[in-house]
């Protein structure tokens, strides 16, 4: 058997926590920054987790982690 190839696109944006649930950054961080406020910035820095109705898809696009 080949080996699976892991979606390198998924492997750069999610991470697998321990509990087997998968982590993510939050979107709104890369451009057009001096608009958003100091705590709106500040906010978006913590990651959160996906949605389980996603995590089925992100598991199957990173069969290694």
């Amino acid at each position: 058997m080949p080996k699976m190839k892991t979606c390198s696109g998924a492997a750069k944006r999610f991470k697998k926590t321990g509990s087997g649930k998968f982590k993510r950054s939050q979107s709104h961080l890369n451009h057009i920054l001096t608009k958003k406020s100091p705590k709106r910035k500040r906010q978006l820095r913590a990651g959160l987790m996906t949605e389980p109705a996603d995590a089925r898809l992100i598991a199957r696009m990173l069969p290694y982690s």
